[in-house]
């Protein structure tokens, strides 16, 4: 499902890398205000931005996601175990995706993308990380196709204002 993957390759959806640089107005409410300045962190993220894209250099900016150890999720009170296992896990659960940990070398635990966290970088940014050895490995075709489509349906679902009723 993973690969590693040399600092010379070029960047590609899949990709995850460390300590990426996100910038947010990520205040509590009732306090929110645009005066407020931005706060900046670092996270783990996966790359979204389809590989074509990428590879034609069609785009500067790349659209990512942060990329969460379950057992932190689990630990903050987020997600609970039976959740991870029973519904994230086998992707029944809209905006979140399991990602199992990996076989050595590449050392990536039992992880969750949030698929609802999404930020957009720039491309010179990730290709510096990923030239400073933060690239972490990269999730391979079938799974990152299947990644891709999970994204598209948390973003292409129709919601409907209730549910159908029934005479059952």
């Amino acid at each position: 499902m993973y690969e590693s993957v040399a600092p010379k390759d070029p960047l590609t959806q899949g990709d995850i890398i460390d300590g990426c640089p996100i910038f947010g107005l990520d205040h509590d409410e009732p306090l929110v205000s645009l005066e407020f300045p931005p706060t900046r962190w670092t996270a783990r993220v996966i790359v979204l931005t389809q590989a074509c894209d990428l590879a034609q250099a069609k785009t500067r900016r790349v659209l990512i996601a942060l990329v969460h150890g379950a057992q932190d999720l689990v630990d903050r009170s987020i997600l609970k175990v039976a959740v991870i296992r029973d519904q994230v896990r086998r992707g029944v659960v809209y905006g979140w995706y399991f990602l199992p940990a990996a076989p050595a070398p590449v050392i990536l635990p039992e992880s969750i993308v949030d698929l609802r966290d999404l930020h957009t970088v720039s491309r010179s940014v990730l290709e510096l990380l990923i030239a400073n050895g933060k690239r972490i490995c990269r999730v391979n075709t079938p799974y990152r196709e299947h990644l891709a489509q999970h994204f598209a349906v948390t973003y292409s679902r129709i919601g409907l204002p209730e549910p159908y009723s029934t005479q059952a």
